[in-house]
């Protein structure tokens, strides 16, 4: 650790609450074999989302095939796809009755089409087992193949999700094997299919300008995302990118006024922003600007 490394400050404290439901919910997912991107990412948010019965599901095993700097999830050859997966999700999802689903993955650069069949496959298990579920799906970038994203889009998520994570020019350092227009590609792509609506996230405190916090909030409303979310870098393990800032609560605020005001119909700004944190109430939000418009 840098001895300038900033303090973590009060307003990161998190009371944490009570362990019954959150250690039922993660007996649920050991017997049931299933991962997810909140333990497999440290989130911070991990115990006030299995307390309410919530979790976002990490597909196609817990080993990447990328190193992101900012990322705890192991990186290695990963093991070949397991078919039963998407059908063990769903009785999951069944259990636990949910209404909305998120689900991601780790990157799979070792598929021919990046994953994308696994997508494809769980969102039409999740409908088979629970008619009318909303099925928010974050995807890595399926190194920028557009049959990859067509096989997705045409499954019918309920919305795309697919993390700038941060400004281009911090591409180099925290996402060395993506590449930021490879990613506004993938985002305008999953743009021009109707009625599906597209959204993305970045991380703050990685040394990024303000300036060029807004250049990529006008980049990623350019290329006609719809909800967008900003949150702080934390680092999850020791080998991951220290944090260079703890952005305040304010500048937080601040952005998700220039979101608005640039015609995002869902923000969310703030320290505990996560892209999937509280993702049913953001993409409602989106929906009632939508009719209103």
């Amino acid at each position: 650790m840098r001895a300038d490394q900033p303090k973590k400050p009060d307003w990161f404290k998190k009371h944490l609450p009570p362990g019954g439901k959150v250690e039922r919910l993660e007996r649920m997912l050991r017997k049931r074999s299933l991962n997810t991107v909140c333990h497999g990412a440290k989130c911070p948010n991990r115990n006030d989302c299995f307390h309410k019965g919530q979790a976002t599901f990490l597909i196609m095993g817990n080993l990447c095939t990328r190193r992101c700097r900012f990322c705890s999830i192991a990186y290695a050859p990963p093991s070949p796809v397991d078919p039963s997966e998407a059908q063990r999700l769903a009785e999951a999802v069944q259990e636990m009755k949910l209404a909305y689903a998120v689900i991601t993955s780790v990157t799979r650069d070792d598929l021919e089409d990046g994953g994308a069949s696994c997508f494809a496959a769980v969102v039409q298990a999740l409908e088979a087992k629970s008619p009318g579920i909303g099925v928010e799906l974050l995807v890595p970038d399926f190194c920028g193949c557009s049959d990859a994203l067509s096989r997705v889009m045409d499954a019918g998520p309920t919305v795309l999700n697919h993390n700038v994570e941060t400004v281009p020019s911090l591409y180099p350092e925290v996402r060395p094997e993506a590449g930021y227009d490879r990613s506004l590609g993938l985002l305008e792509r999953a743009a021009s299919y109707d009625g599906i609506p597209v959204k993305s996230g970045l991380m703050l405190g990685l040394g990024e300008s303000e300036h060029e916090v807004v250049t990529v909030l006008s980049d990623l409303r350019s290329a006609g995302v719809d909800i967008v979310t900003i949150g702080q870098y934390l680092q999850p393990e020791a080998a991951c990118l220290e944090v260079e800032e703890y952005v305040e609560p304010e500048r937080f605020e601040k952005y998700a006024g220039i979101a608005a005001d640039l015609g995002f119909t869902g923000v969310a700004s703030g320290p505990f922003v996560r892209s999937s944190y509280k993702a049913a109430a953001l993409f409602e939000s989106h929906l009632i600007k939508v009719q209103k418009t």
